[in-house]
Formats: structure tokens, sequence, C-alpha cells
């Protein structure tokens, strides 16, 4: 069994490792006691894979579901999530030429209409986040330090540790999203 299988399964309902079920939780690993970029980025890490485990198993048809009269699906904040890392730190802090693989200004909220999406679309947005996941860990593994600053037609001037709470805060956000969607499609609780 794959170590993300094993994580998966010790969420999964009757699982035994998740906190719910007096468990440790191994999606949270980091030090109580580290420096400050370590701590934000082990906090954004525990985010990610809080994402991962609420998606894990599901195939296309299951992430495509949404809960009426929403249109949000797993797969659509799966989406979301691989554009909004893609554009904080590729764009804003990398200075790089990188648009959103699902948005455009005509369809400011492609990421999240996942209506028409083909058979590939879970494994292929999978492939996106994980690109910009490993993207932005490595940005901020080797940023000389938090204060390093890039420019955002909405914010103005941020800097790295603005960027690495901020993700946390999105993650966290969508993540109670994807705790309501995952119960609603098959139960799963205390993911």
């Amino acid at each position: 069994m794959s170590p993300s299988s094993r994580r998966a399964e010790l969420f999964l309902p009757g699982g035994t490792g998740s906190a719910a079920n007096g468990g440790p939780d191994a999606r949270f690993t980091g030090s109580g006691t580290c420096d400050e970029r370590r701590m934000l980025r082990d906090f954004l890490g525990d985010q990610r894979r809080t994402l991962e485990l609420k998606c894990s198993g599901l195939d296309g048809r299951l992430a495509l579901r949404a809960v009426e009269p929403s249109t949000l699906s797993l797969l659509g904040l799966l989406r979301h999530l691989a554009d909004v890392e893609r554009r904080w730190f590729r764009r804003v802090l990398a200075g790089e030429d990188a648009p959103p693989r699902h948005t455009t200004e005509q369809d400011p909220d492609g990421d999240f209409d996942v209506r028409d999406a083909g058979p590939g679309a879970v494994a292929e947005a999978w492939r996106d986040w994980r690109a910009e996941v490993a993207f932005a860990d490595r940005f901020a593994e080797k940023a000389p330090d938090l204060d390093v600053r890039g420019h955002d037609s909405w914010r103005g001037t941020v800097s790295l540790r603005w960027v690495l709470i901020h993700m946390i805060e999105e993650y966290a956000r969508h993540n109670g999203h994807a705790d309501l969607l995952r119960e609603r499609i098959d139960g799963a609780r205390g993911l």
C-alpha cells in the first residue's frame, strides 16, 4: 500500500488513525517551536494535505458532484487552488508570465465550472495542483527571507510572508467547503 493510500485509509469512515477516532492525525507534523518560515510552510503543508485527504478516493464522477443549489465541487476546488498557487507564487512573487490554467477574463469562474470537464479532468487537475505546489515549495524554501516581495494588481506589493499566510487562510476556507461536499458525496466525516 502506498503512503498516500495509507494516509487516505486512515481518514476514511471506520479508519483507525483519524483524530476523530482518537488516533494521531498524520497531516499535522510541524514543530511548534521552529523558525517563522518553517512554521508558515508547515501550516500551509498541513492545509494542503487536508485538501488531498478530503478529495482522496473519489473517481471522476464523484469529483464532479456538486450539492444543489451550489455548483461547487471538489474538482472545482482543486482547480481553483492550483490557480491560486500559480498566481501568488509564479506570477506575483517569481514574476513569471504564467496565466491561470482554468480562468480567463471572459470566464472568471472557469476553475469552479466543471460541468463540461472531460474524462481526464480529475487526473489533469491533480497534475496541475501538484506542479504548482512543488513550485511554491521550492520558491519558499530558496527565497532569501520572508520579506521577498512581488507586485499584485489586486493587493499591491506583498511579501512572501503575506502570501504564505494568505495561502493558509485560502486553504482553510476551502477545506471547510470540502468537508461539507465530501460528507454529502459519501458520508465521510472527520477527514
